[in-house]
């Protein structure tokens, strides 16, 4: 499915309630399509992040958060929620985590959430009147990419089934990352998620020297699965870290979002850079200068 780039969104105000307080005027009809829905949310160290999150989520009976032994307040503010169940599992992977999640849900949905997404009125809205069919298994989101509370026009996050019958759907690892095989057709939804992380930029900069390790050792050790466009840039090494800045900075047009589009781009940049030296040091370690390289400890972001 081809996706358009979107028109620039306006900023966004994180003290505005219109977008932490939950949907309005309910139908009963309404409400017995959100009782059939339980939020998952995944955590480690996600104080900055969480209780805006979970003020999005006021109109769900049951949120459960899977907290792989956070260190901070993450368990605190959970707690603070009554309708929040909280368990801790020690963290080995993102698809054995969603899945330890998942399968503590009782309703027959699941909407699977970061510590960082802020659902908008909007979506809480077109959420609660969703009429599924049966063969409907998923549906997808669009994300808007906050920096510092800021909305860009455009970013390179993809879209990302949120919402999917638990029975149905099943997350696998892919890379760094998870990815839901799903058992049926899927849909995509109107409304937005907005993507503001507010952690400090050292936690982000320790996550992706970590994000890139691991999709080194996948872009090598299973090329099979390297078939995009993305893919196969980085496997080239030299294209990707120029690529990145470009795209980003005027393909993406973020240059017209000022300091925090420059943030981005350079976020972007950065990521791709890490990703490229630790190809490179997989292919001079493939050529004799020493051990090839695995993936250290696993990642939790």
């Amino acid at each position: 499915m081809r996706l358009a780039v979107a028109a620039a969104p306006p900023d966004f105000d994180f003290d505005d309630d219109r977008i932490l307080r939950p949907p309005l005027a309910m139908t009963s009809s309404s409400q017995s399509v959100l009782s059939q829905i339980t939020p998952v949310i995944l955590t480690l160290n996600e104080a900055p992040n969480l209780r805006r999150t979970l003020e999005c989520l006021r109109w769900a009976y049951e949120v459960i958060v899977v907290d792989s032994f956070s260190t901070d307040e993450t368990e605190e503010i959970a707690r603070s929620f009554p309708t929040v169940v909280f368990a801790q599992r020690q963290f080995d992977n993102h698809a054995t985590q969603w899945n330890f999640g998942c399968e503590r849900v009782k309703t027959e949905w699941v909407l699977s959430l970061d510590a960082d997404y802020i659902l908008t009125e909007e979506l809480q809205k077109e959420i609660s009147q969703l009429r599924p069919d049966a063969a409907t298994a998923a549906y997808f989101a669009r994300f808007r990419y906050c920096i510092f509370g800021r909305s860009l026009r455009a970013s390179l996050y993809p879209p990302r089934a949120i919402l999917f019958r638990r029975q149905r759907c099943r997350y696998v690892q892919q890379g760094h990352t998870q990815v839901l095989a799903i058992d049926g057709p899927s849909t995509f939804l109107d409304g937005w998620i907005l993507h503001d992380d507010r952690k400090p930029l050292a936690r982000w900069v320790e996550s992706q020297r970590r994000y890139a390790e691991l999709e080194a050792y996948k872009l090598t050790t299973h090329p099979e699965q390297c078939t995009s466009l993305t893919d196969r840039l980085r496997r080239w090494i030299w294209p990707a870290t120029p690529a990145a800045f470009f795209y980003t900075l005027l393909v993406k047009r973020c240059l017209l979002d000022g300091w925090a589009g420059w943030y981005y781009v350079l976020q972007r940049t950065y990521y791709e850079l890490l990703l490229s030296l630790e190809l490179l040091e997989r292919r001079l370690s493939a050529r004799g200068t020493g051990p090839v390289k695995k993936p250290n400890s696993p990642i939790n972001e």
